[in-house]
């Protein structure tokens, strides 16, 4: 407590003896109810001595007054009642001196500069709480410029949660927070220190709560029930009728913070479990249409429903795949999604594999290997995608087990019907056309990858970079484009190559070397003119036979390398072939092969930063990134049946996709090709690969991931040809989508209001989406709303589908129609320029309550 004021009077009074002609001056202060004990030995008086009156030490005070001391000016203290006359051993000296009297209450409120007389009463009752003085500090730092009882209550329940500001929407939050704990702290101050029925007077008032049960728990239902009552379209189950609140706008609005903050969302998730059961929202949910529910997130369960439906539907084959695309896109500005999101992504390629074979109606159409490749670069890889999502998705999900079925259906539809019918289509075809020669006319190939691509840099002397990414097949490098596109400022296409066969490292990796000859030895070594391609240091020992600035590093050479030492190892480069290797370690071994999806994502995160590094190290403008084979991936276990014998005992080499042999024996269920296509020379040499996507029967573990043979999957290599926009020029600069409102009127009528907004191009090339958080605030930044999210990421040319509706809901407060509001549209992605826009608004509210549900 300050004592400032006390100490004012105090010394005023001491120093008044001068003035009246007294030598000195003595003042006595009975404080009958003991408020100023411990503070007395605080209280410094600028001309005077302080004595404390006790039971026992009257004639000491009076010996010391009058005898040993008459020249100094004294304040007599007593904390127990002012005696009656002839009780007090001091009445003489009392009679030529003053008294000064003052309490706590009047000292608190003069030190707050509280004038409001009528509010004594509401600060006496907190004297427990204000002998404190810490809370007392606390109290007096919110700095209130106008008491009422309803601002003193709340700032006491506010210090007692320890808040930085007076705020009853966190008062009421901190307090359920507390009910997971052992014991409720928070609610242990207020009977303590505080006041309980102030509190439930103030929750009454805000939101609606009166039942006559006065606790946390019915708190609870009733906040949650009415925020799940807003969303719900239909008849409300009669039993939760008691516990819709009639203050609803300040319910949604406080549910809706408490859902959307960062850190107390996650105590949310544990409170809306417990109310979840009580409820027994499954059991009403069960006879509910799904369009009833689909915006209402309360509760977990009804995403827990809603994923039960979506996978009941596809296993059904039902088929309405815009419908449950829709449904999934609804859910992501929900609450739960996050939460769900392995789930919902788990559903949605696997509508997307199902609704491809629906509208293939399970045929695969080319009649001509150049056709083929083109429908596999244009549609057919997107299974493959889909298909790597749905496993990256499923894989990362706790509990599979409402999944295992849907999980059955795609591996079914993948492998059974895409992965057979594609290949056993594609083999007929090659056989017939490319047994004598592997060339697809029309299509570039893999062993002139140099030629083709590189080649035209180096004799313009342009450095290029050339990232070379084992097995990073075709579907993989078209999504990785597309995140490249969009991440960085430059110009990102992306080609595909007709890759080598047998589709494994060591050949592929020779083949996009520069080159006049490749050669295959006894030993199975691969030779580029003459030369071992094996190896980093072999390779940059061929590069430098193109291009005296040569250099061959790999990837890991790299990754912790710093600004100077990329200088240093770059400096005067001109051709850099940098090797990267993410998706085949893992994939090749047996131990690691389930993990091969998730090896795709982490080679993204790879060449992301590599590419990263090269252009704010090296300034790197011409990069291309490419592989040395693609792969084939299945979850389920081969049968014996997907599985050639091997009848050729004269083998170079051999593995599970392929076996290069000059033997002229032929293999049941095999294919055969020429390697003159690449040796360029007459040889015996010859690629024998398993017909579809069988493999040989060999020794050895790890089936299920697979490369070498002639499938599409392994064949179509990819080239994303990157070029870094140095100019200042915004053509090539990656940019979101613009939303604007589209509403023409700026003035609010109704505490719910819907307002729309628009995508105004849609997502393409350079233009990337946006995802906004939406609220009112009034002129001092405090919010008024609940909040909104918009993910603007439609790619439709159709309006009406880059169309946002949005419901607004605000706080039950008074508002002025003379002062503005305003809409903020804040870009969730953004750090430090979050405000899109803040566009004002007039609020004119003609009713008060002028809703219902």
């Amino acid at each position: 407590m300050n004592l400032d004021e006390i100490k004012k009077v105090l010394d005023g009074m001491l120093n008044k003896g001068a003035s009246d002609g007294k030598k000195r001056s003595i003042v006595f202060w009975y404080d009958e109810e003991a408020e100023f004990v411990e503070e007395i030995d605080e209280l410094k008086l600028e001309n005077a001595k302080i004595l404390k009156l006790k039971d026992n030490n009257s004639f000491a005070i009076k010996y010391q007054i009058e005898k040993a001391d008459t020249g100094s000016n004294y304040l007599i203290y007593s904390s127990s009642p002012k005696p009656v006359p002839r009780e007090n051993w001091l009445l003489d000296i009392l009679k030529y001196s003053s008294e000064f009297s003052t309490d706590k209450t009047t000292v608190i409120m003069r030190d707050l500069g509280v004038k409001d007389a009528s509010l004594r009463n509401v600060f006496k009752k907190y004297m427990k709480f204000f002998n404190n003085k810490e809370r007392y500090k606390k109290f007096a730092s919110y700095n209130i410029e106008e008491y009422t009882e309803q601002k003193i209550n709340i700032a006491v329940l506010s210090v007692l949660c320890k808040l930085h500001v007076p705020d009853f929407e966190a008062v009421v939050k901190t307090i359920l927070m507390g009910e997971l704990n052992e014991v409720n702290k928070y609610l242990e101050n207020i009977e303590k220190f505080g006041n309980m029925e102030a509190f439930w007077e103030l929750v009454e008032k805000t939101y609606g709560y009166n039942l006559p049960e006065k606790t946390l728990q019915n708190l609870l239902i009733v906040l949650m029930v009415t925020h799940l009552c807003y969303n719900l379209e239909g008849d409300i189950p009669k039993t939760w009728q008691e516990y819709i609140s009639t203050r609803r706008s300040d319910v949604i609005v406080f549910m809706n913070h408490f859902m959307n903050h960062s850190v107390d969302s996650k105590i949310f998730d544990k409170l809306s479990v417990q109310v979840e059961k009580q409820l027994n929202i499954k059991g009403y949910i069960n006879n509910w249409d799904l369009n009833s529910y689909i915006k209402c997130d309360t509760f977990s369960v009804f995403d827990e429903v809603i994923i039960e439906k979506l996978i009941n539907n596809l296993l059904m084959d039902v088929g309405e795949f815009e419908k449950y695309r829709k449904f999934i896109n609804s859910r992501r500005t929900t609450h739960w999604f996050n939460r769900f999101k392995e789930e919902y992504e788990a559903i949605y390629y696997a509508m997307e594999i199902l609704r491809m074979e629906r509208e293939l109606a399970k045929t695969i159409k080319g009649s001509s290997a150049y056709e083929l490749v083109d429908a596999y670069v244009r549609e057919y890889h997107l299974l493959d995608m889909f298909y790597r999502k749905f496993y990256t998705a499923f894989d990362r999900i706790e509990n599979k087990e409402p999944f295992i079925k849907l999980g059955e259906k795609i591996e079914n539809t993948y492998t059974h019907w895409y992965l057979n019918e594609l290949s056993v289509k594609w083999s007929g075809i090659i056989e017939e056309e490319l047994k004598d020669n592997w060339e697809i006319r029309g299509i570039n190939r893999q062993h002139s990858f140099y030629d083709d691509y590189i080649a035209r840099h180096i004799r313009h002397e342009q450095r290029v970079f050339v990232i070379i990414s084992d097995a990073l097949r075709y579907e993989a490098a078209r999504e990785f484009s597309s995140i490249l596109n969009t991440e960085r400022k430059g110009s990102t296409e992306i080609f595909f190559m007709q890759g080598c066969v047998p589709s494994y490292t060591g050949l592929g990796m020779a083949c996009l070397l520069p080159h006049r000859s490749v050669e295959i030895n006894e030993r199975a070594e691969i030779l580029v003119d003459g030369l071992n391609s094996q190896g980093t240091e072999n390779r940059q020992r061929i590069l430098l036979n193109y291009a005296k600035d040569a250099v061959a590093v790999t990837y890991n050479d790299l990754k912790d390398m710093k600004r100077p030492e990329y200088k240093e190892k770059f400096e005067g480069k001109k051709l850099i072939y940098i090797y990267h290797n993410a998706i085949d370690a893992r994939g090749d071994h047996a131990a690691t092969e389930r993990e091969v999806f998730d090896a795709v994502e982490k080679a993204y995160e790879d060449l992301r930063l590599l590419i990263k590094n090269l252009i704010n190290n090296l300034s790197a403008t011409n990069i291309y990134i490419t592989a040395d084979h693609g792969f084939i991936y299945r979850r389920s276990e081969l049968k014996e049946s997907d599985k050639v014998p091997k009848t050729i005992a004269n083998v170079l080499v051999e593995k599970r996709r392929f076996i290069l042999t000059g033997d002229r024996e032929n293999i049941e269920g095999t294919l055969a090709f020429s390697m003159n296509y690449i040796l360029g020379k007459e040889t015996n040499l010859k690629a024998i690969v398993p017909r579809g996507v069988n493999i040989f029967r060999i020794q050895g573990t790890g089936v299920n991931y697979i490369h070498g043979g002639a499938s599409l999957q392994e064949i179509v290599i990819p080239v994303i040809k990157f070029k870094n926009g140095r100019s200042k020029s915004d053509a090539l600069a990656v940019k979101k989508v613009a939303v604007k409102l589209t509403n023409i009127s700026r003035k609010i009528t109704n505490r719910i209001t819907y307002l729309e907004f628009f995508q105004t191009e849609k997502v393409e090339d350079k233009r990337v989406p946006m995802r906004l958080k939406l609220y009112f605030e009034d002129e001092e930044g405090n919010r008024i709303s609940n909040e909104n999210i918009i993910i603007a990421d439609s790619r439709s040319v159709k309006p009406e589908e880059r169309t946002y509706r949005e419901k607004f809901t605000l706080k039950d407060l008074p508002y002025d129609r003379g002062k503005k509001y305003y809409l903020v549209l804040e870009d969730e992605e953004e750090t430090v320029e979050k405000i899109y826009e803040r566009i004002p608004f007039i609020i004119d509210l003609a009713i008060v309550n002028d809703f219902g549900f």
